[in-house]
């Protein structure tokens, strides 16, 4: 007895076409079914920043490992890719980088950014360092779009793909990462705000399309050390509220994470220079001035 598959290549072996059909059918599978790459030791999907201190009000510490993993929703097409408002500050227009600056230690600008600017998009340059902006900012709202490109080596997983961040301050970061089936920490995934708080859901969608973030941001305020008013953040990932009115619990750039450290009313932002790789188009901020402003 032979089973269907054995049939049709008898079949096909008639008929040169047909066999060639045959014969690609099976590489096609062949690859599908084809284990992926192994990740290089300490870059596998749980690898990354060191697993940290109990987070303050919560039963997780930064990082961990057993954290719950946001549920995975598919937005509404299309996602939101709003132009400026009139009176918004365009960062970035598909053009050229004249408001940016290359990112230094400290939060120095350190002369011209090295990324690369094609096609209405600016890419990230693995060892380009990061991009901040020439101006300084308190409360806004941010908009921007990013992808993950397609074709990104497949052995690179976790948090070695696609990893960027929009970090409000120099100090308190929105991570972008490819997190549609890119398994990873929960509090380091697309839309954490990094090693606080995973996104209520996972709206990502797949590589090579574009996702959108509105980054609502309070900053803090403090009376020369003392904090006096903590930072929210609000997020729409994809159209959906993802973090609403979330209070921060201190700087998330470095370790230790859930600390404040007095600064500046206003302070650059900047997108990071991680592993990438990642896109960036479309990017504004309007200032929230506050009634009868």
């Amino acid at each position: 007895m032979i089973n269907r598959r054995s049939f049709a290549r008898r079949i096909a072996v008639s008929f040169p076409l047909l066999a060639a059909l045959a014969d690609r059918a099976d590489a096609s599978q062949a690859q599908q079914t084809a284990a992926p790459p192994t990740p290089p030791p300490g870059k596998g999907q749980m690898d990354g920043s060191p697993l940290g201190d109990p987070l303050p009000g919560q039963k997780w510490r930064v990082h961990d490992r057993t954290r719950t993993q946001p549920r995975k929703v598919a937005p509404g097409l299309p996602v939101p890719t709003p132009s400026a408002p009139s009176d918004a500050i365009v960062l970035f227009d598909g053009t050229d980088l004249s408001k940016w600056s290359r990112g230094g230690r400290g939060g120095v600008a350190a002369g011209e950014p090295t990324w690369k600017v094609e096609n209405g998009y600016v890419e990230l340059v693995p060892g380009g360092g990061g991009m901040m902006t020439k101006e300084s900012f308190g409360d806004v709202q941010v908009h921007l779009e990013w992808t993950t490109p397609v074709g990104a080596d497949a052995s690179r997983v976790g948090q070695n793909r696609g990893n960027s961040g929009v970090i409000l301050m120099g100090r308190y970061e929105v991570q972008v990462l490819s997190s549609y089936n890119n398994l990873t920490y929960a509090d380091g995934s697309a839309g954490s705000i990094y090693g606080l708080y995973p996104p209520m859901v996972n709206p990502c969608l797949p590589e090579g399309q574009w996702n959108s973030y509105d980054i609502v941001f309070e900053a803090p305020k403090f009376d020369q050390d003392k904090l006096v008013k903590p930072a929210y953040v609000t997020l729409m990932f994809n159209g959906l509220i993802v973090h609403n009115r979330v209070e921060l619990l201190g700087i998330t750039s470095r370790e230790p994470i859930a600390a404040y450290s007095p600064h500046a009313p206003e302070l650059p932002l900047s997108l990071q220079g991680h592993s990438g790789p990642a896109r960036f188009r479309n990017i504004w901020v309007w200032r929230l001035w506050g009634y009868d402003a």
